[in-house]
């Protein structure tokens, strides 16, 4: 299971980001998950409800995950399509001819913090 060392490259760049804007506390992480990424959404929510247990930073924290589709482009006929209902053959012209141009990222989006305390 990969996503738990995918996990910890997230909370790796958390902490960073916690150090470089003196957060003390995250609520939420936003990663944009490509179709055929090969990480496992279930999985990695899974990996991320224990691993958020080990740092004060994350404790409650909430991973939401946005599904980036996956889409092929065909050389030869200059179509792109839903790569995961037609494979690497082009549906409009039968061509092999093509390759993934959106589908495979992993990416945080976003971090929520919680609204700065008035003094």
């Amino acid at each position: 299971m990969h996503e738990l060392g995918v996990v910890f490259k997230i909370i790796d760049n958390l902490k960073e980001a916690a150090a470089d804007y003196n957060l003390s506390r995250i609520d939420s992480v936003t990663i944009r998950l490509g179709e055929v990424s090969t990480v496992i959404p279930e999985y990695l929510e899974d990996c991320w409800k224990w691993a958020r247990k080990k740092s004060p930073l994350l404790e409650g924290a909430e991973i939401k995950i946005e599904t980036i589709p996956a889409v092929t482009y065909c050389q030869d006929c200059q179509n792109t399509y839903p790569t995961v209902k037609y494979a690497k053959i082009c549906p409009y012209c039968g061509s092999g001819q093509t390759f993934l141009i959106q589908g495979n990222e992993f990416e945080i989006k976003e971090i929520e913090v919680p609204e700065p305390e008035e003094h």
